[in-house]
Protein backbone atom coordinates (compact mmCIF):
# COMPACT_ATOMS: atom_id res chain seq x y z
CA UNK A 1 0.00 0.00 0.00
CA UNK A 2 3.11 2.26 0.31
CA UNK A 3 2.88 3.60 -3.07
CA UNK A 4 -0.61 5.30 -2.90
CA UNK A 5 0.61 7.30 0.15
CA UNK A 6 3.90 8.88 -0.80
CA UNK A 7 4.52 12.77 -1.49
CA UNK A 8 3.10 12.30 -5.26
CA UNK A 9 0.05 11.03 -4.29
CA UNK A 10 -0.56 12.86 -1.89
CA UNK A 11 0.14 16.18 -3.74
CA UNK A 12 -1.74 15.27 -6.52
CA UNK A 13 -4.60 15.01 -3.69
CA UNK A 14 -4.61 18.70 -2.57
CA UNK A 15 -6.82 20.35 -4.82
CA UNK A 16 -9.67 17.49 -3.16
CA UNK A 17 -8.52 18.59 0.36
CA UNK A 18 -8.81 22.80 -0.48
CA UNK A 19 -11.75 22.52 -2.60
CA UNK A 20 -13.65 20.50 -0.17
CA UNK A 21 -12.38 23.02 2.68
CA UNK A 22 -13.88 25.94 0.46
CA UNK A 23 -16.95 24.16 0.21
CA UNK A 24 -17.49 24.33 4.26
CA UNK A 25 -16.11 27.87 4.60
CA UNK A 26 -18.96 29.17 1.95
CA UNK A 27 -21.42 27.11 4.02
CA UNK A 28 -20.43 28.74 7.37
CA UNK A 29 -20.05 32.27 5.58
CA UNK A 30 -23.90 31.91 4.85
CA UNK A 31 -25.05 30.49 7.83
CA UNK A 32 -23.44 34.11 9.59
CA UNK A 33 -24.75 36.06 6.82
CA UNK A 34 -28.32 34.71 6.57
CA UNK A 35 -28.17 34.70 10.85
CA UNK A 36 -28.30 39.09 10.40
CA UNK A 37 -25.74 38.79 12.83
CA UNK A 38 -22.07 39.37 12.60
CA UNK A 39 -21.46 35.92 14.14
CA UNK A 40 -23.40 32.42 13.99
CA UNK A 41 -22.87 29.21 17.03
CA UNK A 42 -22.01 26.62 14.08
CA UNK A 43 -20.88 23.14 15.38
CA UNK A 44 -18.03 23.03 13.48
CA UNK A 45 -17.26 18.98 14.80
CA UNK A 46 -20.71 18.23 12.24
CA UNK A 47 -19.13 20.35 9.36
CA UNK A 48 -15.82 19.24 9.83
CA UNK A 49 -16.89 15.25 10.13
CA UNK A 50 -19.10 15.91 6.65
CA UNK A 51 -16.00 17.58 4.80
CA UNK A 52 -13.28 14.22 6.05
CA UNK A 53 -16.37 12.17 4.66
CA UNK A 54 -16.65 13.23 1.71
CA UNK A 55 -12.74 13.53 1.46
CA UNK A 56 -12.02 10.38 1.91
CA UNK A 57 -15.03 9.12 -1.25
CA UNK A 58 -13.04 10.92 -3.34
CA UNK A 59 -9.48 10.43 -2.46
CA UNK A 60 -9.72 6.83 -1.25
CA UNK A 61 -11.71 5.58 -3.77
CA UNK A 62 -13.57 8.13 -6.00
CA UNK A 63 -17.23 7.92 -4.28
CA UNK A 64 -19.12 10.76 -4.16
CA UNK A 65 -20.87 10.50 -0.26
CA UNK A 66 -21.86 14.49 -1.06
CA UNK A 67 -22.26 14.86 2.71
CA UNK A 68 -21.34 18.47 2.82
CA UNK A 69 -24.13 19.15 -0.04
CA UNK A 70 -26.81 17.20 2.06
CA UNK A 71 -30.71 17.82 1.16
CA UNK A 72 -30.62 14.04 -0.26
CA UNK A 73 -31.12 10.64 1.02
CA UNK A 74 -27.76 9.18 2.41
CA UNK A 75 -26.37 6.10 -0.26
CA UNK A 76 -26.16 3.26 0.96
CA UNK A 77 -22.50 3.06 2.04
CA UNK A 78 -22.85 6.20 3.44
CA UNK A 79 -25.66 5.15 5.31
CA UNK A 80 -23.48 1.65 5.96
CA UNK A 81 -20.81 3.51 7.67
CA UNK A 82 -22.88 5.80 9.39
CA UNK A 83 -24.37 3.26 11.21
CA UNK A 84 -21.03 1.90 12.14
CA UNK A 85 -20.04 4.59 13.70
CA UNK A 86 -23.26 4.80 15.71
CA UNK A 87 -22.74 1.94 17.08
CA UNK A 88 -18.96 2.61 17.90
CA UNK A 89 -19.72 5.59 19.67
CA UNK A 90 -22.71 3.94 21.79
CA UNK A 91 -23.26 0.93 22.76
CA UNK A 92 -18.95 -0.96 21.71
CA UNK A 93 -17.65 0.11 25.03
CA UNK A 94 -20.68 -1.17 27.25
CA UNK A 95 -20.40 -4.23 24.66
CA UNK A 96 -16.87 -4.58 25.30
CA UNK A 97 -16.98 -4.56 29.24
CA UNK A 98 -19.85 -6.99 29.68
CA UNK A 99 -17.38 -9.33 27.04
CA UNK A 100 -14.50 -9.11 29.34
CA UNK A 101 -16.04 -9.32 32.49
CA UNK A 102 -18.86 -12.31 31.42
CA UNK A 103 -16.94 -14.61 28.91
CA UNK A 104 -20.49 -16.62 29.11
CA UNK A 105 -21.79 -13.26 26.96
CA UNK A 106 -19.36 -14.28 23.80
CA UNK A 107 -20.88 -17.10 22.62
CA UNK A 108 -24.61 -14.91 21.86
CA UNK A 109 -24.23 -11.86 19.98
CA UNK A 110 -25.24 -9.01 21.40
CA UNK A 111 -27.53 -5.98 19.44
CA UNK A 112 -24.47 -3.91 18.88
CA UNK A 113 -22.35 -6.81 17.43
CA UNK A 114 -25.53 -7.75 15.23
CA UNK A 115 -25.84 -4.14 14.03
CA UNK A 116 -21.86 -3.97 13.49
CA UNK A 117 -22.33 -7.30 11.22
CA UNK A 118 -24.80 -6.22 9.15
CA UNK A 119 -23.28 -2.79 8.55
CA UNK A 120 -19.94 -4.16 7.95
CA UNK A 121 -21.68 -7.06 5.22
CA UNK A 122 -23.75 -4.02 3.50
CA UNK A 123 -19.80 -2.12 3.13
CA UNK A 124 -18.20 -5.07 1.79
CA UNK A 125 -20.74 -5.88 -0.70
CA UNK A 126 -20.59 -2.24 -1.99
CA UNK A 127 -17.10 -2.93 -1.88
CA UNK A 128 -16.94 -5.62 -4.04
CA UNK A 129 -18.55 -3.45 -6.56
CA UNK A 130 -16.26 -0.63 -6.34
CA UNK A 131 -13.26 -3.30 -6.64
CA UNK A 132 -14.62 -4.96 -9.90
CA UNK A 133 -15.01 -1.36 -11.52
CA UNK A 134 -11.61 -0.41 -10.59
CA UNK A 135 -10.27 -3.80 -11.70
CA UNK A 136 -11.92 -3.07 -15.08
CA UNK A 137 -10.30 0.81 -15.07
CA UNK A 138 -6.79 -0.22 -14.42
CA UNK A 139 -6.78 -3.07 -17.33
CA UNK A 140 -8.19 -1.03 -19.98
CA UNK A 141 -5.19 1.50 -18.81
CA UNK A 142 -3.00 -1.17 -19.17
CA UNK A 143 -4.04 -2.26 -22.14
CA UNK A 144 -3.76 1.54 -23.08
CA UNK A 145 -0.43 1.93 -22.31
CA UNK A 146 0.69 -1.34 -24.06
CA UNK A 147 -0.53 -0.17 -27.40
CA UNK A 148 1.02 3.26 -26.56
CA UNK A 149 4.60 1.36 -26.65
CA UNK A 150 3.76 -0.12 -30.06
CA UNK A 151 2.93 2.43 -32.27
CA UNK A 152 4.37 6.16 -32.91
CA UNK A 153 2.28 8.69 -31.45
CA UNK A 154 1.48 12.11 -33.32
CA UNK A 155 3.27 15.43 -31.55
CA UNK A 156 0.33 16.11 -29.47
CA UNK A 157 -0.90 12.89 -28.83
CA UNK A 158 -0.80 11.06 -24.94
CA UNK A 159 -1.19 7.63 -23.96
CA UNK A 160 -4.87 6.55 -21.65
CA UNK A 161 -3.76 6.61 -18.07
CA UNK A 162 -5.69 5.44 -15.52
CA UNK A 163 -9.33 7.51 -14.97
CA UNK A 164 -8.64 8.87 -11.13
CA UNK A 165 -5.64 8.36 -8.81
CA UNK A 166 -7.89 7.15 -5.71
CA UNK A 167 -5.74 5.47 -3.21
CA UNK A 168 -7.93 2.28 -3.71
CA UNK A 169 -7.56 2.27 -7.65
CA UNK A 170 -3.66 2.74 -6.69
CA UNK A 171 -3.21 -0.13 -4.43
CA UNK A 172 -5.25 -2.07 -7.40
CA UNK A 173 -2.87 -1.20 -10.18
CA UNK A 174 0.25 -2.31 -7.73
CA UNK A 175 -1.30 -5.70 -6.63
CA UNK A 176 -1.87 -6.16 -10.66
CA UNK A 177 1.50 -5.94 -11.72
CA UNK A 178 2.79 -8.54 -13.64
CA UNK A 179 5.95 -8.83 -11.93
CA UNK A 180 4.82 -9.11 -8.78
CA UNK A 181 5.20 -12.21 -7.03
CA UNK A 182 1.94 -14.38 -6.15
CA UNK A 183 2.59 -14.79 -3.03
CA UNK A 184 2.62 -10.94 -2.31
CA UNK A 185 -0.62 -10.18 -3.80
CA UNK A 186 -3.50 -9.35 -1.60
CA UNK A 187 -6.78 -11.23 -2.04
CA UNK A 188 -9.74 -9.42 -3.28
CA UNK A 189 -10.85 -9.35 0.59
CA UNK A 190 -7.84 -7.89 1.66
CA UNK A 191 -8.46 -5.05 -0.85
CA UNK A 192 -12.17 -4.68 0.09
CA UNK A 193 -11.02 -4.72 3.66
CA UNK A 194 -9.01 -1.61 3.11
CA UNK A 195 -12.28 0.56 1.95
CA UNK A 196 -13.37 0.14 5.53
CA UNK A 197 -9.94 0.79 6.59
CA UNK A 198 -9.83 4.34 4.63
CA UNK A 199 -13.09 5.27 6.19
CA UNK A 200 -12.76 4.55 9.71
CA UNK A 201 -8.96 5.61 10.25
CA UNK A 202 -8.71 8.84 7.35
CA UNK A 203 -11.83 10.19 8.38
CA UNK A 204 -12.81 11.40 11.89
CA UNK A 205 -9.74 11.02 13.23
CA UNK A 206 -8.99 14.49 10.76
CA UNK A 207 -11.91 15.96 11.53
CA UNK A 208 -11.65 15.73 15.16
CA UNK A 209 -8.44 17.08 15.41
CA UNK A 210 -9.03 19.89 13.12
CA UNK A 211 -11.86 20.70 15.69
CA UNK A 212 -10.25 20.61 18.74
CA UNK A 213 -7.14 22.80 17.12
CA UNK A 214 -10.30 25.51 16.36
CA UNK A 215 -10.80 25.07 20.37
CA UNK A 216 -7.52 25.93 21.28
CA UNK A 217 -6.99 28.69 18.98
CA UNK A 218 -10.78 29.96 20.50
CA UNK A 219 -8.96 30.40 23.55
CA UNK A 220 -5.57 31.86 21.94
CA UNK A 221 -6.62 34.83 19.99
CA UNK A 222 -3.32 35.72 20.02
CA UNK A 223 -1.55 32.48 18.20
CA UNK A 224 -4.88 32.55 15.96
CA UNK A 225 -3.88 36.17 14.39
CA UNK A 226 -0.23 35.22 14.42
CA UNK A 227 -1.77 32.21 12.04
CA UNK A 228 -3.92 34.18 10.24
CA UNK A 229 -1.40 36.66 9.38
CA UNK A 230 0.60 33.32 8.31
CA UNK A 231 -1.61 32.29 6.34
CA UNK A 232 -2.59 35.32 4.68
CA UNK A 233 1.11 36.27 3.48
CA UNK A 234 0.93 33.45 0.66
CA UNK A 235 -0.63 34.84 -2.11
CA UNK A 236 -2.37 32.46 -3.24
CA UNK A 237 -6.30 31.34 -2.42
CA UNK A 238 -5.49 28.00 -3.68
CA UNK A 239 -2.46 26.82 -2.03
CA UNK A 240 -0.52 23.41 -3.23
CA UNK A 241 1.33 20.74 -0.97
CA UNK A 242 4.34 22.47 -0.81
CA UNK A 243 2.98 25.43 0.01
CA UNK A 244 1.25 24.39 3.20
CA UNK A 245 4.12 22.61 3.69
CA UNK A 246 6.12 25.43 3.50
CA UNK A 247 4.68 27.93 6.51
CA UNK A 248 6.67 26.95 9.63
CA UNK A 249 3.82 28.18 11.99
CA UNK A 250 0.80 26.55 10.79
CA UNK A 251 3.83 23.57 11.05
CA UNK A 252 3.48 24.12 14.14
CA UNK A 253 0.20 25.34 15.32
CA UNK A 254 -0.52 21.54 13.93
CA UNK A 255 2.20 19.79 15.50
CA UNK A 256 0.43 21.23 18.95
CA UNK A 257 -2.38 20.77 18.35
CA UNK A 258 -1.81 16.76 17.59
CA UNK A 259 0.22 16.49 20.49
CA UNK A 260 -2.41 18.48 22.70
CA UNK A 261 -4.97 16.13 21.34
CA UNK A 262 -4.00 13.43 19.91
CA UNK A 263 -7.22 12.22 18.34
CA UNK A 264 -6.11 8.24 19.47
CA UNK A 265 -5.18 8.25 22.86
CA UNK A 266 -4.20 4.72 22.83
CA UNK A 267 -3.62 1.94 21.06
CA UNK A 268 -2.74 -2.07 21.86
CA UNK A 269 -0.03 -3.90 20.57
CA UNK A 270 0.26 -8.06 20.93
CA UNK A 271 3.66 -9.79 21.85
CA UNK A 272 4.50 -11.71 18.78
CA UNK A 273 7.27 -13.83 20.82
CA UNK A 274 8.35 -13.79 24.27
CA UNK A 275 10.83 -10.69 24.94
CA UNK A 276 12.54 -8.95 27.40
CA UNK A 277 12.09 -4.84 27.57
CA UNK A 278 14.41 -3.06 29.32
CA UNK A 279 13.69 0.37 31.41
CA UNK A 280 15.47 3.05 31.39
CA UNK A 281 14.41 4.29 34.64
CA UNK A 282 14.26 0.89 37.44
CA UNK A 283 10.78 1.42 38.74
CA UNK A 284 9.49 -0.71 42.18
CA UNK A 285 6.87 -2.60 42.51
CA UNK A 286 4.40 -2.53 45.43
CA UNK A 287 6.12 -5.26 47.28
CA UNK A 288 9.23 -3.22 46.89
CA UNK A 289 11.49 -4.77 44.48
CA UNK A 290 13.33 -2.75 41.68
CA UNK A 291 12.81 -3.91 37.74
CA UNK A 292 15.19 -2.76 35.62
CA UNK A 293 13.69 -5.10 32.68
CA UNK A 294 9.78 -6.41 31.87
CA UNK A 295 9.51 -9.48 30.86
CA UNK A 296 7.06 -10.13 27.91
CA UNK A 297 5.56 -13.65 27.52
CA UNK A 298 4.50 -14.21 23.71
CA UNK A 299 1.15 -12.65 23.53
CA UNK A 300 1.03 -10.11 25.95
CA UNK A 301 -1.34 -6.77 25.37
CA UNK A 302 0.36 -3.88 25.64
CA UNK A 303 -1.07 -0.90 25.99
CA UNK A 304 0.86 2.19 24.23
CA UNK A 305 -0.13 5.63 26.23
CA UNK A 306 0.14 7.90 23.17
CA UNK A 307 -1.70 10.68 25.11
CA UNK A 308 0.14 10.25 28.56
CA UNK A 309 3.61 10.70 26.11
CA UNK A 310 2.30 13.49 24.66
CA UNK A 311 1.76 15.47 27.49
CA UNK A 312 4.49 14.12 30.04
CA UNK A 313 5.88 17.11 31.53
CA UNK A 314 9.13 14.42 32.21
CA UNK A 315 9.17 14.59 28.44
CA UNK A 316 7.65 18.07 27.47
CA UNK A 317 8.57 20.13 30.64
CA UNK A 318 6.31 22.02 33.27
CA UNK A 319 4.00 23.78 30.60
CA UNK A 320 3.12 20.43 28.77
CA UNK A 321 -0.64 21.17 29.74
CA UNK A 322 -0.58 24.06 28.20
CA UNK A 323 -1.41 24.84 24.38
CA UNK A 324 2.25 26.85 23.15
CA UNK A 325 2.78 26.32 19.01
CA UNK A 326 5.76 28.01 19.88
CA UNK A 327 7.27 25.77 21.69
CA UNK A 328 8.54 23.73 18.55
CA UNK A 329 11.10 26.14 17.55
CA UNK A 330 13.41 24.75 20.15
CA UNK A 331 11.73 21.03 21.62
CA UNK A 332 13.20 19.83 24.87
CA UNK A 333 15.98 16.98 24.10
CA UNK A 334 13.84 14.06 25.93
CA UNK A 335 10.92 14.77 22.77
CA UNK A 336 13.61 14.45 20.25
CA UNK A 337 14.25 10.51 21.59
CA UNK A 338 10.67 9.53 21.35
CA UNK A 339 10.66 6.92 17.87
CA UNK A 340 7.83 8.30 16.41
CA UNK A 341 7.35 8.49 12.74
CA UNK A 342 6.33 11.98 12.91
CA UNK A 343 6.80 15.18 15.02
CA UNK A 344 8.95 13.91 17.88
CA UNK A 345 5.76 12.33 18.87
CA UNK A 346 3.68 8.79 19.01
CA UNK A 347 0.80 10.13 17.65
CA UNK A 348 1.13 8.24 14.25
CA UNK A 349 3.23 5.82 16.23
CA UNK A 350 6.55 4.54 14.74
CA UNK A 351 8.30 1.93 13.09
CA UNK A 352 6.96 -0.75 10.32
CA UNK A 353 3.55 -0.30 11.79
CA UNK A 354 3.20 3.24 11.96
CA UNK A 355 0.32 4.79 10.13
CA UNK A 356 0.24 5.02 6.57
CA UNK A 357 -1.89 7.53 5.77
CA UNK A 358 0.18 10.57 7.84
CA UNK A 359 0.87 12.41 5.02
CA UNK A 360 -2.57 12.43 4.07
CA UNK A 361 -3.90 13.63 7.43
CA UNK A 362 -1.44 16.46 8.11
CA UNK A 363 -2.03 18.04 4.73
CA UNK A 364 -5.51 17.73 5.00
CA UNK A 365 -5.67 19.18 7.91
CA UNK A 366 -3.50 22.01 6.48
CA UNK A 367 -5.60 23.18 3.86
CA UNK A 368 -8.87 23.29 6.20
CA UNK A 369 -6.65 25.25 8.63
CA UNK A 370 -5.21 27.52 5.64
CA UNK A 371 -8.98 28.10 4.09
CA UNK A 372 -11.12 28.77 7.68
CA UNK A 373 -8.62 30.86 9.57
CA UNK A 374 -8.43 32.96 6.46
CA UNK A 375 -11.75 33.52 6.43
CA UNK A 376 -13.12 33.62 10.20
CA UNK A 377 -12.33 34.46 13.58
CA UNK A 378 -13.56 31.87 16.26
CA UNK A 379 -14.42 32.60 19.73
CA UNK A 380 -15.91 30.23 22.11
CA UNK A 381 -19.13 29.86 22.48
CA UNK A 382 -19.97 27.77 25.88
CA UNK A 383 -16.99 28.16 28.80
CA UNK A 384 -13.72 25.58 27.85
CA UNK A 385 -14.37 23.31 31.54
CA UNK A 386 -17.77 22.31 30.09
CA UNK A 387 -16.06 21.00 26.74
CA UNK A 388 -15.05 17.68 27.97
CA UNK A 389 -13.32 14.96 26.34
CA UNK A 390 -15.46 11.93 25.23
CA UNK A 391 -14.41 8.52 24.24
CA UNK A 392 -14.76 5.16 22.80
CA UNK A 393 -11.08 5.06 20.95
CA UNK A 394 -10.92 8.40 19.69
CA UNK A 395 -11.10 11.52 21.86
CA UNK A 396 -14.25 12.82 20.31
CA UNK A 397 -15.28 16.38 21.77
CA UNK A 398 -18.96 16.97 23.76
CA UNK A 399 -20.77 19.35 25.66
CA UNK A 400 -21.76 19.27 29.47
CA UNK A 401 -25.43 19.40 30.19
CA UNK A 402 -25.95 18.12 26.55
CA UNK A 403 -23.97 14.65 26.43
CA UNK A 404 -27.55 13.57 24.97
CA UNK A 405 -26.81 15.36 21.94
CA UNK A 406 -23.58 13.35 21.00
CA UNK A 407 -20.27 14.63 19.91
CA UNK A 408 -20.03 18.26 18.80
CA UNK A 409 -17.87 21.40 19.27
CA UNK A 410 -19.78 24.61 18.83
CA UNK A 411 -17.88 27.81 18.11
CA UNK A 412 -18.77 31.53 17.76
CA UNK A 413 -17.67 32.25 13.98
CA UNK A 414 -17.24 35.68 12.28
CA UNK A 415 -16.26 36.52 9.06
CA UNK A 416 -12.86 38.28 8.89
CA UNK A 417 -12.44 41.31 7.22
CA UNK A 418 -10.04 39.51 4.61
CA UNK A 419 -11.94 36.81 4.56
CA UNK A 420 -14.42 37.66 1.57
CA UNK A 421 -15.11 34.31 0.07
CA UNK A 422 -15.20 33.18 -3.03
CA UNK A 423 -16.44 30.31 -4.47
CA UNK A 424 -14.19 27.09 -4.88
CA UNK A 425 -14.10 27.69 -8.73
CA UNK A 426 -13.07 31.25 -8.50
Amino acid sequence: MNPAFGPAQIRDLTEIFVNKSCEVRDIWASRIIYSGKDAARIDTYSDLLKMTLDVIGLAGFNYEFKSLSGGEQPDSLHKAYSDLRRQTISGLKIYFIIWYLFPLSRKAPSSVQRATDKAVSEMRSIGTRLLAAMKRDVMEAQKAQTAHTQVQLDDNATPDTLPNRALLTLLVQANMRPDLPESQRLSDNDVIDQIRTFLVAGHETTSNATAWCLHALSQAPEVQQKLRDELWALPSDNPTMDELQALPYLDMVVRETLRMYTPVPSIQRIAMKDDVIPLETPVTDIHGKIHREIRMPKGTAVDVPILALNRSKAIWGEDALEFRPDRWENIPEAAKRIPGVWGNMMTFLGGPRACIGYRFSLVEIKALLFILIRAFEFEMAVPADRVLKGSAGIVRPTIRGEEEKGPQMPLMVRLHKHGECQSPQA
